[in-house]
């Protein structure tokens, strides 16, 4: 494996497991077009890809005004149902240690993903945080991965990786012209990440501290 020096991290369903807080959120826009969903696990898909996109996508609503709604519910219990994935501080303070340049590449509006990272006391191991905007733009992966680099300020591609547990991240990655990891506890398949590219699987977190420090 090559050696990278610069490492974007995806939030959701790779640094915190916000499963809870979100598909509440979901579930709590819904009710307000009369629609009840039964099975959580249904709602798994709205984690990762830009929110209004998948209201429109899967429901049919208007995304704009059911992220609104969404945010009725998650900026004051959502984001706080929300739990870091066993080892992920760990893994940080080693990346750290090790030199590496952490920064957060999110579609999540970047005041709460900072939030986050606040509540989880994880802010002091990143360089920058990058998210999207509250408007609803800055959202797609490839633009936000973008932003990040710019921010960071990176301009040596080949020394960047970016890991995330969908495809929006590998994707978004190739379109910036820079490697992937794809991570499998978190939300999207083995058979997505290959799909859309990723240049290394890891199978847990400690995988990925594993395929970062070994070079």
């Amino acid at each position: 494996m090559k050696n990278y020096d610069v490492i974007l991290f995806d939030l959701d369903g790779t640094i915190t497991d916000p499963g809870i807080g979100i598909t509440n959120s979901v579930a709590h826009a819904l009710k307000k077009y009369g629609i009840a969903v039964e099975d959580r696990a249904e709602l798994y898909k709205f984690i990762g890809p830009p929110l209004h996109k998948s209201f429109e996508e899967f429901y049919g609503v208007d995304g704009l005004q059911a992220v609104e709604y969404y945010r009725e519910y998650y900026r004051d219990k959502g984001i706080y149902e929300n739990v870091v994935y066993t080892g992920v501080e760990d893994m940080l303070k080693k990346l750290n240690s090790a030199g590496k340049k952490v920064i957060l590449a999110t579609s999540k509006p970047e005041v709460f993903a900072k939030e986050v990272l606040r509540y989880f006391g994880l802010t002091d191991y990143f360089y920058y945080a990058a998210g999207a905007n509250l408007d609803g733009t800055l959202t797609d992966k490839a633009e936000v991965i973008a932003y990040a680099l710019k921010e960071g300020g990176v301009t040596d591609k080949p020394s960047v990786i970016m890991v995330g547990d969908r495809e929006h991240d590998i994707i978004g990655a190739k379109k910036n012209g820079i490697d992937s990891m794809g991570v499998l506890y978190g939300y999207g398949s083995r058979e997505e990440l290959e799909n859309a590219g990723a240049d290394y699987i890891a199978s847990s977190v400690e995988k990925i501290t594993d395929l970062l420090m070994d070079n």
